[in-house]
């Protein structure tokens, strides 16, 4: 399916606003996760801005769509996306992770409206989903169930089990998005936890599996829009650490690190 340059600039500039908001969450001084929620943020604009059924002006809508942030620790990048969509005032941002907040560092599902688990122990979004895909076709709910993990937390066996269960049970209604930007918090993950040829992996495991670059709006789009083949679906999209920040690309420092002013304000002119 081809689609149309207008929507594909539309998308664009909705991540590259949700990076913005990122930066504007972090500030100047705190440490937060940029890196990661900068290389997996043309993904959630995708998903957010065109993809997922949701209405922010009913979160419990009973067929949305379902989106989990396994790696929960980019939980600003979410926020961001729900803030943009109108769950929340944009202003709401900039109390991210302040005692009392309902934006705290890992997505809570108990005090943010759009979010529907708890995440951040790794390895653990993926088995949510496959749950909650199982209950929706249970409950003969047309609604999919979309899971961003990052690349390394797939050293986490738990990912494997549901990989497994989700082919087994043949799952179609689940999506999972791998950021594949090949770092973690202390460096590249060949060096740390060589997890090998993903897309040979997923595979194996009976999934149906699809390659992008995940900067690359239309190949995201494309992927999102493929039919069911009766299987669970991977997107494996290779990407930046902190793409979109030239300080910060490639760069496993800015896994988690603080903003100076001079960065903080750098990074917003970079994305103007």
């Amino acid at each position: 399916m081809t689609h149309s340059k207008d929507l594909i600039n539309h998308l664009e500039q909705k991540a590259k606003t949700l990076r913005k908001h990122v930066v504007e969450s972090i500030g100047v001084g705190p440490a937060g996760h940029l890196g990661g929620s900068f290389s997996a943020a043309d993904i959630v604009a995708a998903l957010y801005f065109h993809k997922m059924r949701h209405d922010p002006k009913n979160p419990k809508l009973p067929n949305r769509d379902r989106f989990l942030l396994s790696k929960g620790h980019v939980a600003i990048l979410q926020y961001s996306a729900l803030a943009e969509a109108g769950y929340f005032p944009v202003s709401e941002l900039k109390n991210t992770k302040a005692i009392g907040s309902m934006l705290q560092g890992h997505p809570d599902v108990l005090r943010t409206p759009g979010v529907e688990a708890g995440t951040g122990s790794l390895g653990q979004g993926l088995s949510i989903g496959l749950g909650m895909a199982l209950g929706l076709r249970m409950d003969n709910i047309d609604a999919k169930v979309y899971v961003l993990c990052g690349d390394g937390e797939l050293a986490e066996g738990q990912n494997w089990e549901a990989i497994m269960a989700a082919a087994a049970y043949k799952a179609d209604n689940l999506v999972a998005l791998v950021d594949q930007n090949r770092l973690q918090a202390q460096g590249k993950i060949e060096e740390r936890f060589n997890i090998g040829p993903l897309p040979a992996k997923w595979a194996a495991f009976g999934w149906d599996v699809i390659e992008v670059d995940g900067h690359n709006m239309g190949e995201i789009l494309t992927a999102l829009d493929k039919p069911n083949t009766g299987k669970p679906t991977v997107i494996i999209a290779e990407t930046i650490k902190g793409k979109g920040a030239s300080f910060a690309e490639n760069n496993p420092a800015y896994h988690n690190a603080p903003l100076t002013t001079e960065l903080y304000n750098q990074v917003l002119a970079e994305l103007a």
